[in-house]
């Protein structure tokens, strides 16, 4: 009798109908998962340069800063949670120092929990991002880069930068189907103690398995107006993009439909 689950495989990264071999799995489904396990650890463990990174944004036009946290090493970053949420003397003091116009968002890239998904993704996506809510009619603050860094050291970074709002992309903790899975964090009215609750999440961002990056940047657009509209994100800030433009979630979607979610959004 055929297995009705092997049919569903083909819609599914999930470990299913991996078949079995006595007790045990067949050693394909093994070695599978073996790679797998060890990509999720190499995503973890492997370091990030934020210098690359930097490096590839300027060649295109992008203005960055490089800043740091109280992180020395990887080892640190797993075992203090609390580091990775706190910038280093150095880059406050760095900021403190800086004399800088108000600005509605403050656009942070860090490697997080995957250094593989930020090297995968980040570039691009924080490009696009940066078109997209420029196109919109956003006032940004240069992009930074800061390696090992939690989601809530855009609190700090935001407040500083003195921005209306932050929106952190990270490298999300790699899972044993995927290790190169992006998240971006929107928080309104950035400071110090702000919690979770009072944060929006956009996962999964990772083509072409994921969420494109057009997608993405479009659903931030969105969440940025309405949480600056509204002065507030987080639990009290839905996903309630109007139907009449929610066509425009596409893969083709161009600066010009980004233009018309902001006069959508204004009327």
């Amino acid at each position: 009798m055929k297995d009705p689950w092997v049919s569903l495989r083909s819609f599914t990264q999930a470990r299913i109908a991996q078949g079995q071999c006595g007790s045990g799995l067949p050693t394909d489904a093994l070695l599978d998962f073996q790679l797998a396990h060890a990509a999720a650890r190499d995503a973890v463990l492997k370091p990030w340069s934020p210098e690359t990174s930097a490096a590839s944004l300027e060649a295109k036009g992008h203005q960055s800063l490089i800043l740091s946290t109280k992180v020395l090493t990887r080892e640190q970053y797993l075992l203090r949670p609390d580091d990775g949420r706190s910038l280093s003397n150095e880059s406050r003091h760095l900021l403190e120092s800086m004399i800088l116009p108000p600005v509605d968002i403050a656009l942070i890239l860090t490697n997080g929990l995957s250094s593989t998904a930020v090297e995968a993704h980040g570039v691009p996506l924080i490009e696009e991002i940066h078109r997209s809510f420029t196109v919109t009619g956003f006032v940004m603050a240069p992009i930074v880069l800061i390696a090992n860094g939690r989601v809530a050291v855009a609190d700090e970074i935001g407040s500083l930068l003195n921005a209306r709002m932050s929106l952190i992309v990270v490298g999300e903790r790699p899972g044993l189907s995927a290790a190169d899975s992006v998240g971006a964090y929107l928080t309104f009215g950035p400071r110090v103690g702000r919690t979770d609750a009072e944060r929006n999440c956009i996962s999964n961002i990772r083509p072409p398995d994921g969420l494109s990056f057009e997608e993405a940047a479009i659903k931030m657009v969105y969440l940025c107006r309405e949480g600056l509209r509204r002065g507030l994100t987080g639990v009290q800030l839905k996903d309630d993009m109007p139907a009449k433009i929610s066509h425009l979630e596409s893969p083709s979607a161009s600066l010009s439909s980004l233009a018309m979610i902001a006069n959508d959004l204004d009327a």
